[in-house]
């Protein structure tokens, strides 16, 4: 075994992995994983295969990646050069474009003479229907036989009082609350809102590797779950009570990243690879099982039954 694979290893089972779990949370199988444990890359597909498997195992473990490359960079092959007949490829592709740009150029010069010649054509018809300039002399208007004063006409007000600008009678507003002989009317009194119900969060068992927690309240109030990444680390989040349920999230999540989703009645299941880089919190709880890997269990319970009764006996 290298001593690379044995940093690999030994981190991996701080963190109470096995390679089964690394293989789920990396898409990278099996025999590829305990090849690097092992030291022997030639089973790997290629030296750009190694790099980026030995890589993606130590994010998944909570390693550095570039550091682990450089301590061992004498163990891991570098990759191959690439091909010397590149640039003349690219020198050619350019070529023949250019040699299609030129072939266009005569296309191009055909076309452009005639547009220019009905842009002048247009031009000269659109100047040649303009009206006749303005000579100076004012248009002659048309008096309204029905003003015989000769003045402007003034608007008659309405009446009821005198008018502010806009035609509203401001003499005559009055304020509806003020309406019952300008005495103030108290608003009703609305019933208070209930609010709901506080959220409880209790551990309840352990089923293997899974730590299942209870999760108590009041029929119709919304529990949510926030995931917040402070590091990297695989966090798996499904509907149901473990893994064969609807996926809600898959992936490895960044310092920063959060996600969110509200508990139903079929319950959640949490898997987070490396814990101290996720923070879980339920209904505003922070929710732990103390393990560097987590899998986390909750199902819900109605709790209002009891709530229910009291609200009962306050109302008569």
């Amino acid at each position: 075994m290298s001593d690379l694979g044995q940093q690999l290893r030994e981190a991996r089972l701080q963190k109470g992995m096995s390679l089964d779990d690394v293989q789920e949370m990396t898409k990278i199988r099996k025999r590829y994983l305990e090849a690097i444990e092992a030291g022997d890359y030639k089973v790997l597909p290629g030296s750009f295969y190694v790099r980026a498997f030995i890589k993606t195992y130590a994010e998944a473990v909570g390693l550095n990646p570039d550091e682990l490359l450089e301590g061992h960079k004498q163990d891991v092959p570098k990759p191959q050069p690439e091909a010397t007949m590149e640039p003349v490829i690219q020198k050619r592709a350019a070529r023949a474009s250019s040699d299609r740009n030129i072939s266009w150029l005569p296309t191009v010069l055909m076309w452009t003479f005639p547009i220019l010649i009905i842009a002048v054509i247009y031009l000269y018809a659109v100047k040649s229907n303009d009206p006749a300039p303005d000579n100076g002399i004012p248009p002659t208007t048309q008096k309204d036989p029905t003003d015989q004063g000769g003045g402007e006409q003034t608007p008659t007000p309405s009446p009821g009082g005198a008018q502010g600008e806009g035609g509203t009678d401001e003499g005559n507003v009055t304020d509806p609350g003020t309406e019952t002989g300008g005495e103030e009317t108290e608003p009703e009194e609305k019933p208070a809102e209930e609010q709901p119900g506080q959220v409880t969060i209790t551990e309840d068992r352990k089923e293997g590797n899974i730590t299942v927690f209870k999760v108590a309240a009041p029929a119709g109030t919304p529990v949510k779950v926030e995931i917040k990444a402070t590091g990297k680390s695989w966090v798996e989040v499904y509907r149901g009570y473990n893994s064969q349920g609807e996926k809600l999230s898959f992936g490895m999540m960044e310092a920063g990243n959060e996600v969110s989703f509200d508990i139903d009645s079929q319950g959640m299941y949490v898997k987070s690879g490396y814990s101290p880089a996720t923070a879980i919190t339920v209904g505003g709880q922070t929710v732990t099982d103390g393990k560097s890997s987590s899998r986390l269990r909750f199902e819900p319970i109605d709790s209002s039954a009891t709530g229910s009764d009291s609200t009962e006996t306050e109302g008569e």
